[in-house]
């Protein structure tokens, strides 16, 4: 059975929080040829370099970021357990890092976090905001606890993750009261006389509301495409066009960005998934996330005010 040698783990985490050798020795009361000699070791133990050298400084690799991070976490662990035999309140934080795919409408993004903020224990949420595949690919390093995603795992992915659904919605446009205004069309039918301003091409909900424009035939005037869902909104806001947001966030859009409802499709459905390296979702922000998750969602359930749109469809 391999040991791991926490000291050599010492040595290397010092090491790379110093950015070189002679910093981290000196920390250490060590000399930098022990200390190199002794990172060596754990580099052979563990079958990996964990150190590239850039410019002057040190830096970890990919692996070294792994280890680091665990390292880190082992430490932090040790000097916990020193106080809680001693008598002394810890105070340390739950840490939860989320990575949140970067078209996810940030009002709902707060919505579904904002409660794992009010565990009874301290807790320190940190968000990585970032593409799709980009986050896949941390979440598989264990470099995220989750990812929040608008699309789950691509079928013939690598990376092993497991998609949890937290729920759906129809989808909802906004526009100002002005632009509204400006057609005496009902809707859906005024989505092809006022401009639109839509998420871009390739993006889940983007690809949704063009197969239902196709499908009822309905030919929108597209004045601008986003990858940005905040830009989207600040462009929407200052009246240059109609734009789409999930249901569930309905009053927080109209609220914080002063727009009116144009309309409500439910035939069109935003899905939302927590995505995790493990089948099983034990951080106890993870779970409240969940909870929170289904009461977001059950809220914007179907109703009978729902703008059912049904204009001529092809034969």
């Amino acid at each position: 059975m391999d040991w791991l040698n926490y000291h050599h783990l010492l040595y290397f985490c010092t090491a790379a929080r110093a950015g070189g050798l002679t910093a981290a020795a000196r920390e250490l009361h060590l000399s930098p040829s022990t200390l190199s000699g002794q990172i060596k070791e754990l580099e052979q133990m563990l079958g990996e370099p964990l150190f590239r050298r850039v410019g002057r400084r040190l830096e970890p690799t990919e692996m070294g970021r792994i280890v680091l991070r665990y390292g880190e976490e082992i430490f932090s662990l040790g000097r916990e357990l020193l106080d809680t035999v001693r008598g002394r309140p810890t105070g340390r934080p739950v840490r939860c890092t989320v990575g949140v795919v970067d078209t996810l409408p940030k009002t709902l993004v707060r919505r579904l976090l904002q409660p794992a903020l009010a565990l009874p224990e301290p807790l320190r949420l940190i968000c990585r905001e970032d593409a799709h595949e980009r986050l896949l690919a941390r979440l598989a390093l264990h470099e995220l606890d989750l990812v929040l995603a608008d699309a789950g795992v691509p079928a013939g992915s690598k990376i092993r993750a497991f998609a949890h659904p937290l729920g759906e919605c129809g989808v909802s446009f906004f526009g100002t009261a002005e632009l509204r205004r400006s057609s005496a069309a009902p809707f859906p039918q005024c989505l092809g006389e006022l401009p639109l301003l839509l998420p871009a091409e390739g993006l889940p909900l983007r690809r949704a509301l063009e197969a239902w424009f196709d499908r009822v035939e309905l030919r929108p005037q597209i004045r601008g495409e986003f990858e940005d869902s905040a830009l989207l909104k600040a462009f929407g806001a200052n009246g240059e066009g109609v734009f789409p947001a999930p249901s569930a966030v309905e009053a927080e859009v109209e609220s914080h960005y002063r727009v009116v409802l144009v309309g409500r499709l439910d035939e069109v459905r935003e899905r939302f998934f927590a995505i995790s390296a493990a089948r099983r979702l034990d951080h106890p922000a993870v779970r409240v996330l969940l909870e929170r998750a289904r009461e977001v969602f059950a809220a914007a359930a179907p109703t009978a005010k729902a703008a059912r749109a049904t204009p001529r469809r092809k034969r």
